[in-house]
C-alpha cells in the first residue's frame, strides 16, 4: 500500500502544523520536578547537587554553617597497588591455585590489599562554609533542574544562589542582605587532623588520614582564599575562591584543579577563577543557563506517574551533571565525593563490572550521545593500559580492561573474579556497538567501534581453552558477584555472564565486519561462534547461572541474565522459544524474591520487565526503587531506607548507576528499537491513557515524537538523521492514519525508505 503522491503534498502544509502543535503541548512544567527542601539537608549525600563532569557541589548545613562540598573528578591519588608487580600476578597462576584447592593464596595476595590498602582512590577536595548562625529559619531551598541553580531563602529576607557553571570549571555563589563581615570560610578534608580513627572499610569509606598528606597550605587575603594541597607522587590540588561584597550582598566564584607531575600542566584553580571574574557572574549565568536549555531540548517525556516522571527527570539532570565529551566517565559518585572525613565508597572508583556501563544505558534513546562519547573516548585514551593489562594478567592478545580501574584506566584489583574479570572489555564493547547503531557514524564504526570489539574477539579466541565436549570454554568462569569471592565463585564451565560477552561479541563482530565490507573477518567471526556452547537454561526457571547451577537464592547482581538484557540474544522477537526463556527466567528472578537486592537491582529489573512489555510490573518496580532506595536528594544509596521489606540491604553507600538505570528503564517503556523495529508506548501501564515524549532516539538513528491521547497513538513525527529504512510497527491499531511519505505496509510494520534529515509525519485520520 502506498500513499499517493498528489495527497502526500496536500497534506504536507497539515502535517507540518501538526508536528508545531505537538512540540507545543509537550510543555513540560520543570519546577514540578525541582528538588525542594523546607530547610537545609544535614548530611553531605542529602545535599543539593551542581556539577559539569568536572567539578562539582553539594550544597548542606553542617554545624550551623552553610556548605558546599567542592570537587573534581581528577582528584586522585594513583599510587600503585602494592600487589599488581609480582610473578604471580597471573591469570594461569590464579587457576593454578585454584585447580590445586590453594585459593586462600589467591585471596591473600590480590582481593585483600584491594580492602587493606586506602589507595589508589579517588579523594574529596574542601568544604566552602558560612556562617549562618545568625540568619534565623530557613524557609526554603530549591534546586531547579531546569537551569541547574540552586536558590537558598531565610525568613529575615536572607537569599543565597549558587551554580556551578555548565561548561567552565568555575562554581558561583551569590548572597543578598548578609551582615558585615560576612564572608565564605575554607575547611580542607580532614587528611591530618587529631583524635581517633574513625570505622575503616571499603564500603562505607577508610580514614582520609591513612593516605599521609601533609598538612595542605591556606593563603588568605580580604578576598580571596588559597588552598594547595599536596598528594602521593608529585600529585598536588589548588582551591581558589574570590569574593567581593556588594552592599549588604556578597559574590565570588571558586575553583579547583588537580595537577599530575608526569601530564601536562593546565590553568591553575586562581587562573581560572580570575578570567571568570572577568566575565561575572550574570555573563556566566547566562550561558550556562544556555547550556542547560540546549539540554532539555535534547529529549523530554511527559507521563501521568508523578513520582516515575519526577524520578526521571532528575535523573536526567543528574547525568547532565556528570557526563562530558573529554571527562572521564562517570564514576560511583562522579563529581559528589563523600564529605565526611573519609574516602568515598569502594574508592569512588570505575567498577566496569555494572556500575559504569548501567550509568550510561539512558544516553542513547535519551539521545546524549554528544555527552556519551567522553565514556568511550576515555577508553580509547587508556587503550595502551588495558593493553599492557592484558598482556601481563592474561598473557594473551587482544584486548581486556580491567573491572576497577583508577583514573587512568589501571587495574586496582579487589574480588578478582570481577576485578580481573575476563569478559570486562566485552561489555564494555557494547557501548562502541551501541553508540554506532544509534548516531550511524561510519567513521565511529570504522575506526573505533569495529575495531575494539575486533580486538576483544581475539582475546576471547586467544584465552580460550577446548572443552570435553569439544567445544571452547573459558579455563574458568565467573558471573558477578555471585559467591562473593569464594572459591565457588569460579566456576569450572563457562558461566552464562561471560558465555553471553562472548557470543554478543562474535555475533556483532561477525555483522559490523560485513557492514564494512570484511567478508573474511565475518566468516572467521561466525566461525568461531559456531565452537562456543548454548547457553545453560532451566526448563522452568529459565537462564540458570552456568552448566548445572541454578539461580536459587536472591541477589544484587542479575548477570546470568546479560543474554536477555541487555544484550538481546534472547529475545521476545525471536520466537515462542524465547519468550518462554525470558517469562521463565523472569518469574523465577522475582518469585526467589529481592531479599538481597540493592536498589540497582531494582532499576535494572524494570529494564527486564520494559523489554518483556509488562508495563505493570516495570512502573511498580520503578516506584519501588524511587521511594525506597533513593535519598530525598534523589541520589541512589544502595540499600533500602525505610524497612518496608524490600531488601535485607539497609545501609546507604551513594552510587550513581541505580539512578542511571531507572532513566533507561523509562525509555524502555516508551520506546524500543533494538531488533531493528521500533515500538512505540510497547511497555505502559494501562491506565496510562495520555502521555507523549519527545526527541527520543531510537538504532538507526531516528528522532521520535508520540502522542497518546486517551489510551489511543494520535500522532507522531519522526527525523531520520542519516537516512535509511525505517521500520516501525503499526502504533495505530486499525485506525485509518495519514503519513506524509512513501511507505510499505507488511505483517503490521510500516517500512519507510528514508534519506538523509527526512521529516516524516504519522497522524491518526479523525
Amino acid at each position: 500500500m502506498k500513499l499517493n503522491q498528489v495527497v502526500k503534498i496536500v497534506l504536507s502544509l497539515f502535517l507540518f502544523t501538526s508536528c508545531a502543535q505537538t512540540k507545543k503541548d509537550l510543555t513540560i512544567t520543570y519546577g514540578d520536578h525541582d528538588l525542594v527542601y523546607k530547610t537545609l539537608a544535614k548530611s553531605w549525600d542529602e545535599g543539593m547537587p551542581l556539577g559539569n563532569a568536572v567539578i562539582g557541589s553539594l550544597v548542606w548545613e553542617k554545624e550551623g554553617r552553610l556548605r558546599m562540598s567542592l570537587d573534581n573528578v581528577n582528584l586522585w591519588d594513583l599510587r600503585p597497588m602494592e600487589n599488581l608487580n609480582t610473578p604471580e600476578y597471573k591469570f594461569s597462576w590464579v587457576y593454578e591455585q585454584w585447580k590445586n584447592d590453594n585459593y586462600k593464596a589467591v585471596q591473600d595476595k590480590f582481593d585483600a590489599p584491594y580492602d587493606r590498602s586506602p589507595a589508589p582512590s579517588k579523594i574529596p577536595g574542601a568544604g566552602l562554609e558560612f556562617n549562618i548562625d545568625g540568619l534565623g529559619k530557613v524557609d526554603s531551598t530549591r534546586l531547579s533542574v531546569k537551569d541547574a541553580v540552586c536558590k537558598v531563602n531565610w525568613s529575615n529576607g536572607t537569599e543565597f544562589q549558587t551554580f556551578v557553571h555548565a561548561s567552565e570549571k568555575i562554581g558561583w555563589f551569590k548572597f543578598k542582605n548578609v551582615p558585615e563581615g560576612f564572608k565564605p570560610i575554607l575547611i580542607p578534608p580532614a587528611y591530618n587532623i587529631e583524635g581517633e580513627s574513625k570505622e575503616d572499610s571499603p564500603v562505607t569509606g577508610q580514614d582520609l588520614r591513612r593516605l599521609e598528606y601533609p598538612e595542605g597550605k591556606i593563603v588568605e587575603t580580604e578576598n580571596e582564599i588559597n588552598y594547595t594541597q599536596e598528594g602521593w607522587g608529585g600529585f598536588s590540588y589548588n582551591v581558589s575562591v574570590k569574593w567581593q561584597r556588594q552592599g549588604v550582598g556578597l559574590e565570588g566564584c571558586w575553583s579547583i584543579s588537580a595537577h599530575f607531575p608526569e601530564t601536562e600542566q593546565g590553568e591553575t584553580s586562581q587562573e581560572i577563577v580570575q578570567k571568570a571574574w572577568q566575565r561575572g557572574y550574570q555573563g556566566d549565568l547566562s550561558t550556562h543557563k544556555k547550556w542547560w536549555t540546549d539540554f532539555w531540548k535534547k529529549s523530554s517525556i511527559d507521563i501521568p506517574d508523578p513520582i516515575i516522571a519526577k524520578q526521571w527527570y532528575l535523573e536526567q539532570y543528574k547525568f547532565g551533571s556528570a557526563a562530558r565529551n573529554g571527562a572521564p566517565p562517570i564514576s560511583l559518585q562522579a563529581v559528589w565525593t563523600a564529605d565526611n572525613g573519609k574516602l568515598p565508597p569502594w574508592k569512588g572508583d570505575y567498577h566496569h563490572d555494572l556500575n559504569t556501563q548501567l550509568s550510561y544505558w539512558p544516553a542513547y534513546s535519551g539521545n546524549h550521545l554528544d555527552l556519551e562519547i567522553g565514556y568511550l573516548e576515555w577508553l580509547l585514551k587508556y587503550l595502551d593500559n588495558f593493553k599492557t593489562y592484558t598482556k601481563d594478567y592474561y598473557e594473551a592478545e587482544g584486548l581486556a580492561v580491567p573491572g576497577v580501574t583508577t583514573l587512568t584506566g589501571e587495574p586496582m584489583g579487589g574480588w578478582i573474579q570481577y576485578a580481573f574479570g575476563p569478559t570486562v572489555s566485552g561489555w564494555l564493547g557494547q557501548h562502541f556497538y551501541l553508540h554506532w547503531r544509534y548516531s550511524m557514524d561510519r567513521d565511529f564504526l570504522k575506526n573505533k567501534a569495529y575495531p575494539w570489539i575486533r580486538e576483544v574477539a581475539l582475546f576471547f579466541e586467544d584465552i580460550s581453552v577446548e572443552g570435553e565436549n569439544g567445544l571452547r570454554k573459558l579455563p574458568i568462569s565467573a558471573s558477578p558477584e555471585i559467591h562473593n569471592n569464594s572459591k565457588e565463585a569460579w566456576f569450572g564451565e563457562t558461566t552464562n555472564f561471560d558465555l553471553a560477552a562472548i557470543r554478543w561479541t562474535y555475533e556483532k563482530a561477525a555483522e559490523l565486519a560485513l557492514e564494512l565490507g570484511k567478508k573474511e573477518d565475518a566468516k572467521r567471526w561466525n566461525d568461531l561462534l559456531q565452537e562456543w556452547p548454548s547457553f545453560a537454561i532451566h526448563e522452568t526457571e529459565g537462564l540458570m547461572l552456568a552448566p548445572g547451577h541454578r539461580y536459587e537464592e536472591s541477589h544484587r547482581h542479575f548477570s546470568h541474565l546479560m543474554a536477555f538484557h541487555p544484550y538481546g540474544l534472547i529475545d521476545y522477537s525471536k520466537g515462542e522459544d524465547h519468550k518462554t526463556i525470558v517469562d521463565n527466567t523472569i518469574n523465577h528472578l522475582t518469585e526467589t524474591g529481592s531479599d538481597y537486592f540493592t536498589g540497582y537491582s531494582f532499576s535494572w529489573l524494570a529494564n527486564l520487565q520494559a523489554r518483556a512489555f509488562d508495563g505493570e510490573a516495570a512502573a511498580n518496580t520503578l516506584r519501588v526503587f524511587a521511594e525506597n532506595f533513593c535519598l530525598p536528594n534523589s541520589f541512589h544509596v544502595n540499600g533500602e531506607q525505610h524497612n518496608r521489606g524490600y531488601s535485607k540491604f539497609k545501609y546507604r553507600p551513594f552510587t550513581l548507576e541505580g539512578n542511571f538505570a531507572f532513566a533507561s528503564a523509562v525509555q524502555e517503556m516508551l520506546i524500543q528499537s533494538h531488533t531493528g523495529v521500533v515500538q512505540l508506548f510497547p511497555a505502559i501501564p494501562n491506565d496510562w491513557k495520555n502521555l507523549s515524549f519527545d526527541t527520543l532516539r531510537t538504532e538507526g538513528a531516528f528522532l521520535v515524537s508520540a502522542k497518546k491521547e486517551n489510551g489511543q497513538v494520535s500522532q507522531v513525527h519522526i527525523v531520520s538523521e542519516k537516512g535509511g529504512v525505517l521500520k516501525l510497527k503499526n502504533p495505530f491499531g486499525d485506525s485509518k492514519i495519514i503519513i506524509d511519505a512513501e511507505y510499505v505496509l507488511e505483517d503490521d510494520i510500516i517500512k519507510i525508505n528514508t534519506s538523509e534529515n527526512q521529516k516524516i509525519s504519522l497522524v491518526l485520520d479523525k
